[in-house]
């Protein structure tokens, strides 16, 4: 007889009632019916196959796109005495062997694992021989060549409905346009499933955009406003050690992560934040996805996402325990530029991934017909150096030979190479005037980067050896020898990245057959990147509103509490009382926008809007040193 799911939910959750679309959800599961559910953020999606899997006789299955999100999902069912089993990386043959034994006969309940290690044919014929009582594809748009995050290993999540027929199968995410939807639909074989979808909206979270030419300033300043843990999300890695540095410098503790870190340093870096030793943890978008920490008052974008998507996603991640908080981005006009770069100009079209795909082949002396099943590690910045390629449009141009299966890339971090100093600066220049001839190279290492005295910094020796007219080689026998000299710590490594030929050498016509996908997903790049420029620039618009419109809700309600709503709530007599206030304070100093705003402890974004009505009206005027006056 199977337990009531609500007993199961108090048990285990110590919750008395279901949130949301959880329990038809679960009902459906178990009824044997599969379920397509979209649920925002912190929304609790992963109850939704955890309490039926409890319910239910055998194993769950559940396929997860990041090792982080598997672990913690793993730890935090452990914790409750569940049996689960993460097949993770870096495990050898036998104890995978162990672990799926486990699975067979060890009355576990979960086996988390990722797409390419369902890939594996020991995994599909010991998953053929368990009793799977149910099948959940989480962040299910990555099966979508439109998502924001799409995986070409998804579209292999289908082949668990041949290991296991009969078991229900959900896929859940909390970000799907409707193109994305009919993708997960179509390509996961959902049979006649239950669709739920619940409201993206987050009533308690507060969306502000604060245009800024020093953003710095205001991110000092939104850290003293707003009490609590955050997260500030950054584009580079470099942009990670570079701004922690520098809230840690404030006085603000701070710790970065990225893709590059290794995996002790992930896991050190996000026991650091989860516990509360650190207050901000400053990221790209490697981090997030799946982190459980519901007390986060603040996740703040220094600088422009790529999409509506990522951007909505990552800001869901603040506010999860119900509570106010804020989700900020930062700009200046500059941004514009460099987003419009990175996004825009660097989108391949057919003619460019053919012509790097040829390249690639050349590098590696593949002849036509060969290469199928070959493996290479490759010096990105050596290749595209080589061949003076973009490096921009050359990884773009990788990653769409990665999604059509032509290869498989690999991005190597472990094998990144790192400098960190571990003596004092003034120990170091003394170590220079004893060595005089390492003085070039040293000054220009420590020119390029910054955070070298603090962290296992990444340097690029293609980069450092165009800057040096040296070769790579003889940069690196100078760091080894500081590492001899008991000066720094370095690890070299001469590849950044592995590729795997899949397919032989056809050249044009190994492209050909998906060129016309290449420029529909080009054209669904733009269509992104212009949504989020139009987010940034809305004025009018309630900034809820209209990221719920993007997603399909069209009649929701304005939020009250965004920089927009806030604006327009402003009542004519706090207009005028703060204009009156400003024109006092200006009567006795000229001040900048930043000074005032300080002064009278309001908004910087109020402050700016009464300054233009005040300029408008000539009431005041702006000097030479950019400072507003009495005119």
């Amino acid at each position: 007889m199977q337990e009531l799911p609500k007993n199961i939910l108090k048990q285990y959750w110590g919750f008395t009632a279901f949130r949301g679309s959880q329990e038809p959800c679960i009902n459906a599961l178990l009824n044997q019916k599969d379920v397509f559910a979209l649920m925002p953020t912190g929304g609790g999606k992963s109850l939704c196959y955890q309490i039926p899997a409890l319910a239910l006789e055998g194993i769950c299955i559940v396929v997860s796109p990041l090792i982080a999100l598997i672990q913690n999902q793993v730890d935090n069912l452990k914790s409750k005495n569940i049996k689960a089993i993460a097949l993770t990386g870096g495990i050898s043959f036998e104890e995978l062997n162990n672990l799926l034994d486990n699975c067979l006969y060890g009355n576990y309940k979960f086996l988390y694992l990722s797409p390419e290690r369902l890939q594996q044919s020991l995994v599909q014929d010991r998953i053929r021989q368990m009793n799977v009582s149910l099948l959940a594809i989480d962040e299910a748009h990555c099966i979508s060549q439109w998502g924001n995050d799409f995986r070409p290993s998804y579209l292999e999540c289908a082949v668990l409905r041949e290991m296991a027929p009969k078991a229900p199968m959900i896929a859940l995410t909390a970000t799907a346009t409707k193109k994305v939807q009919i993708d997960i639909l179509e390509n996961l074989k959902l049979r006649s499933p239950l669709i739920v979808k619940d409201s993206f909206e987050r009533k308690n979270i507060g969306f502000q955009v604060i245009l800024c030419e020093d953003k710095r300033y205001p991110l000092e300043k939104l850290f003293k406003k707003y009490k609590g843990c955050a997260i500030v999300y950054v584009r580079t890695r470099r942009k990670t050690f570079e701004l922690s540095n520098h809230l840690n410098k404030l006085g603000i503790s701070a710790t970065f992560y990225h893709g590059g870190l290794s995996k002790e340093q992930k896991k050190d870096r996000l026991n650091v934040w989860l516990k509360d030793d650190v207050r901000a943890m400053v990221a790209t978008n490697a981090f997030g996805m799946g982190v459980d920490k519901a007390d986060v008052r603040m996740v703040l974008h220094y600088q422009i996402p790529d999409s509506i998507e990522n951007y909505f996603q990552e800001a869901g991640r603040c506010g999860r325990d119900g509570k106010a908080a804020k989700a900020i981005l930062l700009y200046k006009t500059e941004d514009i530029v460099i987003a419009e770069k990175q996004f825009i100009h660097s989108l391949p079209d057919a003619q460019y991934v053919k012509q790097v795909y040829g390249k690639l082949n050349t590098y590696f002396q593949i002849a036509y017909g060969e290469g199928s099943g070959e493996s290479f590690d490759l010096n990105f910045n050596d290749f595209c150096g080589r061949y003076e390629l973009n490096p921009f449009l050359a990884h773009n141009a990788l990653r769409i030979l990665d999604q059509h299966a032509v290869i498989s890339l690999t991005e190597a971090f472990n094998q990144k190479s790192t400098l960190l100093f571990t003596v004092t600066k003034a120990t170091l220049f003394d170590y220079l005037d004893a060595n005089p001839t390492l003085a070039h190279i040293l000054v220009t290492t420590l020119r390029t980067y910054g955070g070298l005295f603090d962290y296992e910094t990444p340097v690029n020796l293609n980069l450092l050896s165009k800057k040096l007219n040296l070769s790579e080689q003889q940069i690196k026998k100078v760091f080894e020898k500081l590492q001899d000299d008991d000066i720094a710590i370095c690890n070299l490594a001469s590849t950044d990245l592995k590729v795997t030929f899949l397919v032989s050498r056809e050249d044009d016509r190994t492209i050909n057959p998906f060129a016309p996908k290449i420029r529909a997903l080009n054209q669904n790049k733009l269509a992104q990147f212009d949504a989020i420029m139009a987010y940034i620039k809305n004025e009018k618009l309630c900034r809820s509103q209209f990221l719920l419109a993007y997603f399909g809700e069209k009649d929701s309600q304005k939020c009250g509490q965004c920089d927009i709503c806030k604006s327009y709530n402003a009542t004519k007599d706090e207009v005028e009382n703060l204009k009156l206030k400003i024109v006092d304070i200006l009567a006795k100093k000229s001040l900048s926008s930043r000074n005032l705003s300080n002064m009278i402890e309001e908004d910087e974004s109020m402050v700016i809007d009464a300054l233009r009505e005040l300029l408008e009206n000539e009431t005041i005027s702006l000097n030479q040193k950019n400072e507003y006056g009495l005119s």
